[in-house]
């Protein structure tokens, strides 16, 4: 094989296993293959430390590991071999970017899922205690959820937050451990003659969590676990907050990419401000379309325009059909006309959109003159120029076409 038909392949190979297209039926078939294949080791672990179970079935068990570990072995491999296609890694090439991968938190997690397993089949069987690193798996889903991977990232921005959190609930620890000592050492010694065992109280009573295996009887204790409870109520709720905001943010500023990245690549928009398409962007509603749906019916009112997010939709002309992917549009300027459609558009596969109402589109120009000049300017200047089918436009041909056909 030549070098050439080997990048290739190992860029094809890259694309499937980093879910290069929502619409590739390789990598959806491939990362939902090992999406199952994750979630079923998971099972069958856990179900193997059962003793009935284990027992009965330890055939089964070793061959759904067996299978497991074989496809990630594979993966493994190919992950390390396709690094050099990483963006950020090129630069070092094949042999450098594979141990950086191998090096990387997702590498290390890889290992361990498949680690634990050969260790135990090929050389000491008391490897087999370290098989319930198995259950980190589940750390690989990550890898296929942006809401996990979002959440991650949200705890990794915060690390500096989270972490005086925990000085703050150490230090609120021990105050509360020396101070139930103090009133509690006489007549409990036993759970609170010491520090160090009055510590265990404070951070269960902390934790909110209140075990009730040692309980202040004197009424001074008494007055420090009801204050003590409290402060376990602010503990609790502080990194709570501070997780939550931040997750939200970065699902906000992962979808603001997004969408800023659609609205971009629309000439219509190309030429406004950032602070203009910020405008626009807050006006897009979110709609999920079944395969087969119909998303514009031909002669009905144009009353918005569409972003396709991802999916695929088929735009059924008078003389012929025409597809669009991920990043395409359609419809802008019969949002701006308000025409009629002069053609059905129907969803081949499950397909996000953004779509934007013409009555929120006009709102928004008459609030801001330049926008609406802008606006008009782009729409004048594209419909001056022959409308190619590849971008996906409909519009064209909605304007284009007879009165009599628009009705």
């Amino acid at each position: 094989m030549s070098k050439g038909r080997l990048a290739v392949g190992r860029r094809r190979l890259y694309t499937i296993l980093e879910q290069g297209s929502a619409t590739d039926r390789s990598s959806l078939v491939v990362n939902y293959g090992l999406i199952v294949l994750i979630v079923l080791t998971l099972i069958a672990t856990v179900l193997e430390s059962v003793p009935a179970l284990g027992d009965e079935y330890r055939s089964g068990f070793y061959l759904i590991e067996l299978a497991a570990v074989s496809v990630f072995s594979v993966e493994y491999a190919a992950r390390a071999w396709t690094a050099c296609e990483h963006a950020p890694w090129r630069r070092f090439g094949p042999v450098g970017a594979s141990l950086r991968y191998l090096s990387s938190a997702w590498g290390l997690i890889d290992l361990i899922g498949i680690l634990p397993v050969w260790l135990a089949i090929f050389m000491a069987p008391e490897f087999k205690t370290l098989l319930v690193l198995r259950l980190l798996r589940f750390l690989k889903l990550t890898r296929y959820s942006p809401a996990m991977r979002s959440l991650l990232e949200a705890l990794y921005a915060e690390r500096r937050a989270l972490a005086g959190c925990f000085v703050i609930l150490l230090g609120t620890a021990l105050m509360a451990a020396a101070l139930v000592h103090l009133a509690e050492r006489t007549v409990q010694p036993d759970k609170f003659g010491t520090i160090p065992d009055a510590l265990w109280w404070a951070i269960v009573t902390l934790g909110t969590v209140g075990y009730g295996d040692a309980v202040p009887i004197t009424p001074v204790g008494r007055l420090i676990a009801g204050l003590t409870i409290f402060a376990g109520l602010l503990m609790v709720a502080l990194p709570v907050g501070i997780v939550a905001t931040a997750f939200a943010n970065e699902v906000h500023r992962r979808d603001f990419v997004i969408t800023w990245g659609l609205l971009a690549r629309i000439p219509l928009f190309s030429e406004l401000s950032a602070v203009q398409i910020a405008e626009i962007m807050k006006m897009l509603r979110a709609q999920k379309v079944d395969r087969g749906s119909v998303i514009a019916r031909r002669g009905e009112p144009a009353h918005a325009m569409y972003l396709i997010a991802d999916g695929e939709v088929e735009i059924k002309l008078k003389h012929q059909h025409i597809r669009l992917g991920s990043g395409h549009y359609f419809g802008e300027i019969a949002a701006l006309r308000q025409t009629r459609r002069s053609a059905t558009v129907v969803a081949t596969q499950p397909t996000r959109l953004l779509a934007l109402d013409a009555s929120d589109l006009h709102s928004l120009m008459d609030r801001e003159p330049q926008l609406a000049e802008r606006i008009q300017i782009a729409a004048r200047a594209k419909l001056g120029h022959e409308i190619e089918p590849s971008k996906g436009d409909l519009v064209g041909e909605e304007l284009a076409s007879p009165p009599s056909e628009l009705g």
